[in-house]
């Protein structure tokens, strides 16, 4: 159960959604017929370590609900608090992320980040209106809207949600409590008119830390989340806590100091504005660099080749990060490998 009632979701988020939250990929055993406990538990206490103040549990890859509570039940009692795990609506239908949505409420979720499904396809904003409020009536939990072209939602309009939506569902869901502005990508123009019309309502943030970093050092921002920040191990959330203490000069510095790091992880993700979806191998081979469990993922899911994964390891050594010693070919064995489910 969440600390709050639904509507004092807002409330919540203003005053305890901050820091920086990036992305834990379920960990499967190495005949991929269940979970690794062990290889989970390591993830979440690492995310802890490297100053990361809350975490999506990525459900966009081939995972079954019973499985999806058992990862969300083991990532709630090892993090005790310490963590706060995001719910990643990102299942098949509008009935399955409901009922996804009741296990991450009963299983220690705050937060809960909407996606749409694959086959939902909106022709007009009131098509997107109405299966957004149907899923927020349905859980107590506070809900971050998600903006962002992987829904194909420019054919409603070029920001994605355009704003005369966001603002009838803010008037319409008092759960909605965040707004994650990726509309109208690569243009940052979503974001801007996200967080000058929303920002008093509801928290809005800018996920991507190439954009954030900068933004915050001219405007109040106080949660960055959810992306695959750990690439870079815990040097955004080190960041962004200097910019929070004003320490602009040095923020900066640091934020140059990982460009090689940036342009190889931007190259290496450039597939994802043909595909509209994440290569979830590649994000969990960017934390595996950096002391993540790493291991096989289960079929169907996109591959990462030797080129690619060289490529990110040398950038964070240009970067003056230290990754993991250990051949590629370990990643897909995992730092805690099981050989099957107990």
């Amino acid at each position: 159960m969440a600390s709050y009632k639904r509507h004092e979701a807002r409330d919540w988020a203003h005053e305890h959604l901050r820091g920086v939250a990036n992305v834990v990929i379920p960990s499967f055993t190495a005949d991929l017929k269940g979970l690794n406990e062990q290889g989970i538990r390591h993830d979440i206490r690492h995310e802890i370590e490297l100053g990361f103040s809350g975490t999506l549990m990525v459900s966009e890859v081939a995972i079954t609900l019973p499985e999806y509570e058992q990862f969300f039940a083991w990532a709630n009692d090892e993090s005790r608090g310490r963590l706060k795990l995001i719910h990643h609506a990102s299942f098949n239908t509008l009935e399955e992320n409901i009922e996804a949505a009741k296990i991450a409420e009963r299983n220690g979720a705050e937060l809960i980040l909407l996606s749409y499904p694959a086959n939902f396809y909106a022709r007009t904003s009131q098509d997107i209106y109405d299966y957004t409020k149907a899923f927020c009536d349905a859980t107590d939990l506070g809900v971050m809207l998600f903006q962002v072209p992987h829904w194909g939602f420019e054919r409603v309009h070029p920001s994605d949600l355009e704003a005369p939506l966001i603002r009838r569902l803010l008037d319409d869901c008092p759960n909605i409590a965040a707004l994650k502005a990726e509309g109208g990508m690569p243009s940052i123009m979503g974001w801007v008119e996200a967080y000058r019309l929303f920002s008093k309502d509801v928290v809005v943030t800018m996920p991507l830390e190439q954009y954030a970093l900068a933004l915050a050092q001219l405007v109040p921002i106080q949660f960055i989340g959810t992306s695959d920040t750990e690439y870079y191990g815990g040097m955004i959330p080190r960041i962004f806590n200097l910019i929070l203490e004003k320490k602009y000069d040095k923020a900066t510095r640091l934020y140059w100091q990982l460009t090689p790091a940036r342009k190889a992880r931007a190259a290496a993700n450039s597939y994802s504005s043909q595909t509209q979806f994440l290569n979830r191998m590649l994000w969990k081979f960017e934390g595996w660099l950096n002391g993540f469990n790493g291991g096989p993922v289960r079929q169907p899911t996109m591959r990462i080749n030797e080129n690619t994964m060289n490529s990110l390891r040398q950038a964070l050594v240009k970067s003056g990060l230290t990754p993991t010693d250990s051949p590629n070919g370990d990643f897909f064995v995992g730092r805690h490998p099981m050989d099957t489910a107990a």
